[in-house]
């Protein structure tokens, strides 16, 4: 009896709601735990990263339109989607190497993120906006608004969590994303853009693409319609680090660094997390008729 070759996945990007392949046509391997040949994830591009900010940038107005408490419920229902396929992404963690108990933790936690998150949803432009005192009869209000298009490196490690974690704070305040899957470990995140693609999130707000960090450093560093870049890996190299802040200074892009060791740290949650992605806008209003 002959040995059957068996067929992997190749996984797909996803892009302004829809899961294209990538641009380039180039794939890299992608192994479990034991270093086995898991699947083939696609390596994507300039021109990947071009369409993302796109599709992200084309969906900054109606999603930062949208009322606070809506974003709330939308969050909500992703934690609801992914609640209903922890099955799934236990296995995919068991496969590249975690243990039962710690696959489950992972995902549990996630839908526990997702649903913080949701709760900040109509609450932090309360806690953060203020009523100020001035001179002349004026009444005088700071808020926080969206700071617009984010370029985000998800975490080498904890795939999905650090994921989530990354996006959520994010999309919360109204702004879109383009993430940047772990290199390593990209398929949780792809099977987590099945579950936005299957929820209220609309397509753009979060987008999605695999493949080599440092040749897409600069491409996601540089383009000049993206307000901010958001990395967390502690032990990032000191080269690339000076590379994201002297690319960001040309158009002041907002550089967010927050070296996290691990995910499940309740300090890893917060509203502050929220606040780095938004503006304060100022508003001036006379007293009286």
């Amino acid at each position: 009896m002959s040995n059957r070759i068996e067929v992997l996945k190749t996984y797909k990007t996803y892009i302004g709601g829809n899961f294209p392949r990538t641009e380039s046509g180039r794939y890299y391997k992608v192994y479990d735990g034991n270093g086995n040949i898991l699947a083939n994830a696609c390596q994507c591009s300039r021109k990947d990263v071009r369409d993302a900010v796109v599709a992200a940038r084309s969906t900054v107005e109606g999603w930062s339109n949208r009322t606070a408490y809506n974003r709330g419920q939308i969050l909500y229902r992703i934690a609801e989607m992914l609640e209903t396929r922890k099955a799934q992404f236990i296995e995919e963690l068991e496969t590249i190497g975690y243990k039962s108990k710690g696959a489950k933790a992972e995902v549990n936690d996630s839908i526990d993120r997702l649903i913080y998150y949701a709760g900040w949803a109509d609450k932090y432009q309360q806690v953060f906006g203020t009523i100020n005192p001035v001179a002349s009869s004026h009444f005088n209000f700071s808020m926080p608004e969206p700071t617009g298009v984010v370029n985000v490196w998800a975490p080498e490690e904890q795939p999905l969590l650090g994921l989530i974690s990354v996006i959520t704070p994010v999309i919360v305040g109204g702004n879109t994303c383009v993430v940047l899957a772990s290199e390593q470990y990209p398929l949780c995140a792809v099977s987590f853009a099945e579950v936005l693609n299957s929820s209220d999130v609309p397509g753009g707000v979060v987008n999605i693409l695999t493949g080599f960090r440092e040749e897409l450093l600069e491409h996601m560093t540089t383009h000049m319609d993206v307000n901010a870049f958001f990395y967390t890996d502690p032990d990032i190299d000191q080269d690339q680090r000076k590379q994201i802040d002297e690319n960001g200074a040309l158009n002041l892009k907002h550089i967010v660094r927050k070296p996290v060791e691990n995910w499940q740290d309740k300090e890893t949650q917060s509203p502050y997390f929220i606040t780095e992605f938004q503006e304060t806008k100022t508003t001036w209003h006379p007293v009286g008729y």
